[in-house]
């Protein structure tokens, strides 16, 4: 009996999602387009970074080579957008990375993804605002700062910021105003801020390409140490030699490809918000067209962008002297372009203005996703009749980053929008790997399946694998694993890629847990040589399996190699994050076990539609058994006369 229950458990914890994809059923309103979609993406993604960023990684960790950093990076990113653009084709619903897990993985799954991306969102739209309020106030003389400090000062260090930042709440009520009225109007926002930003952008990768020489590339530390290297420029920041250290090897890559690589997983932080886009799937057009290219288009851009800044930035001025807080600024101002601080200015703010609604523009969204299948609480799942918004929702996360924004500095937090994001970007990667090797099911079929609640009403029922003729069972061989004669995926080949897909995803996590944190000890080389290698055995296994041939607008290529290479890259930036922040996710993680357990799972939309399953065939197994008592006692002697009959 206790069994039994533990095993009811374990499916409500795992019941999938079913989910329409008739892309006209829409509870929100359908009028953004393909260009909506790609300066969302480029807006959210091409933020305030690229004016800071590159100065401090190609001063730290790659000089020029800070070219190839993007170029690293870029690649990792387009390897989760790729599995991203794959499911915007596949379900065109909102939710993101939460929907595309609760369609494969189950509901658990799920919720984790999402309760995690709400918390990358909060704390993304907080610490952007308060960056934009320190900009402006930068710009003004930090009177607000000297304000608040004087009369609004907090008293708790380490606890909570030195001073509430009223501005960053009114920045943050405003957009939330914004995004009440409508979609449409947010969206028309977005596209003028992002095209102010690309045309500041285009302005100084021009400038500095023009202004700058191809011997900042060529530098050689001896002759900068000891003929005492100086410049033409206005701004005599030459005087104060610099040390050995900080030049490295001199060239174009002083620090060495351990430098680039260390500078690539910082660069990577960079292409983080392209994901928003996921989120629209009701708000936009053709979903299963313009998702896709709204991700590939939106990664491209802001590569090319990423990588003109910082070849300008380090062809005007050399590596060793770019100011890790504001270096653009500094770099106009050693080739004699002080004035151009301005533009600056201008793009910083625009840029993290469309940062600021690419942060916020996801959140209601997946709140109300959340919400509408029950997990959260049913009041957040309101639309506004007259804007089609998630209103509620808006307001919620609205009044939430609010708060934050009010009250914390949030440098301590912002290493929490890093799980939240990974964890998404590696669910999301392995649910592209087991969704293409699944066999196809007719729907009615499907549903019932994926109520989890059914299946032991259907244990009579057999339903044959593609490509198989009924009665037919097929046997696990090694034979028929490594080299399946079914040219359609079955039952067997998923289930063999379901079990692969855990076993790789639990020895990827060993592996970068002890590549961060083993060392260089023989034994724990020779234990990453193993996973390495059984992880490669896996994927073989995985790409020897028959694929789906569902016909979708885009699939990821290279299938498997590249949502497995996009695991490893996630789950490994995860593990280089500290101890402190894993805590704070812990904390964060039992907060919302508490509102899963206690809520959701009872709430549960799919529990819903599984229990009037279940009662529909109790309803009618029970009406077909008052039918045949009511014929016996009609007919008391039928089964006799037609007995008499085939005697005779």
């Amino acid at each position: 009996m206790a069994l039994k229950k533990l095993v009811g458990f374990g499916k409500q914890l795992l019941r999938v999602k079913v989910v329409d994809c008739n892309t006209e059923d829409s509870h929100l309103s359908r009028c953004l387009n393909t260009f909506d979609l790609v300066a969302l993406g480029v807006g959210s993604t091409l933020g305030a970074g690229v004016y800071v960023l590159a100065g401090a990684v190609a001063r730290e960790n790659s000089g020029p080579a800070i070219v190839l950093c993007f170029l690293i990076a870029a690649l990792a990113s387009v390897l989760a957008g790729l599995c991203y653009a794959e499911f915007g084709a596949r379900v065109p619903k909102t939710g993101s990375a939460y929907l595309y897990s609760y369609v494969t993985v189950g509901e658990l799954w799920a919720f984790i993804t999402g309760w995690n991306l709400i918390l990358s969102y909060i704390i993304g739209t907080s610490s952007v605002a308060r960056a934009w309020s320190a900009t402006f106030d930068e710009l003004v003389g930090k009177r607000i700062e000297h304000f608040c400090r004087e009369y609004m000062s907090m008293n708790a260090p380490g606890v909570l910021a030195k001073y509430p930042d009223m501005f960053a709440v009114v920045i943050i009520f405003t957009l939330t105003g914004l995004l009440a009225f409508g979609v449409k109007e947010s969206a028309m926002v977005n596209k003028v801020f992002t095209c102010i930003n690309v045309l500041v952008l285009l302005f100084m990768v021009v400038s500095g390409l023009v202004k700058g020489t191809l011997k900042n590339w060529q530098l050689d530390p001896e002759e900068i140490l000891h003929a005492n290297y100086s410049s033409n420029s206005s701004l005599n920041v030459t005087d104060i030699l610099p040390t050995r250290e900080s030049l490295g090897a001199g060239g174009f890559m002083p620090f060495g490809f351990s430098g680039v690589l260390s500078g690539a997983a910082t660069c990577f932080y960079a292409f983080v918000g392209f994901d928003c886009i996921a989120t629209t799937g009701e708000e936009v057009k053709n979903p299963q067209r313009a998702i896709p290219i709204g991700i590939v288009s939106s990664l491209l851009i802001c590569f090319v962008a990423y990588f003109g800044v910082s070849a300008a930035l380090t062809l005007m001025m050399p590596y060793y002297l770019l100011d890790n807080n504001s270096p653009l600024p500094v770099a106009f101002k050693y080739v004699g372009w002080g004035g151009a601080k301005y533009a600056v200015a201008v793009g910083s703010l625009c840029a993290l203005s469309t940062s600021l609604l690419g942060a916020m523009f996801p959140m209601p969204r997946v709140i109300w996703a959340m919400a509408d299948d029950g997990l959260l609480f049913e009041f957040m799942a309101e639309i506004s009749p007259r804007t089609k918004t998630p209103l509620t929702a808006t307001l919620t996360s609205g009044v939430g980053a609010a708060i934050m924004a009010f009250l914390f500095d949030l440098k301590d937090l912002v290493d929490l929008m890093s799980i939240g994001t990974l964890l998404a970007y590696t669910l999301v990667a392995a649910c592209v790997l087991v969704l293409r090797y699944q066999p196809e099911q007719p729907s009615q079929m499907y549903e019932m399946a994926n109520t989890q609640e059914e299946v032991e009403l259907s244990d009579g029922i057999s339903v044959p694998s593609m490509g198989i003729l009924p009665g037919v069972q097929e046997r696990f061989t090694f034979k028929t694993l490594l080299f399946p004669t079914n040219p359609e995926p079955s039952t067997l080949s998923g289930f063999s890629v379901n079990v692969c897909a855990s076993l790789m995803g639990t020895l990827i996590l060993v592996f970068s847990v002890l590549a961060v944190h083993g060392g260089f000890a023989v034994w724990n080389i020779v234990v990453l040589c193993v996973i390495f290698m059984v992880c490669l055995l896996l994927t073989f296994v995985i790409w020897r399996q028959p694929e789906s041939r569902t016909k979708l607008s885009f699939k990821v290529p290279l299938l498997p190699f590249l949502p497995v290479i996009s695991m490893f890259v996630n789950v490994y930036l995860m593990m280089q994050l500290d101890r402190g922040t894993w805590l704070r996710f812990s904390l964060w993680m039992a907060i919302g076990f508490v509102i899963y357990f206690c809520y959701g799972i009872h709430h549960s939309a799919e529990a819903a539609l599984a229990r009037r399953s279940s009662e529909t065939e109790m309803n009618k197994f029970s009406r077909n058994s008052e039918a045949s008592r009511e014929k016996e006692a009609f007919l008391p002697n039928g089964l006799d006369v037609k007995e008499d009959d085939e005697d005779l």
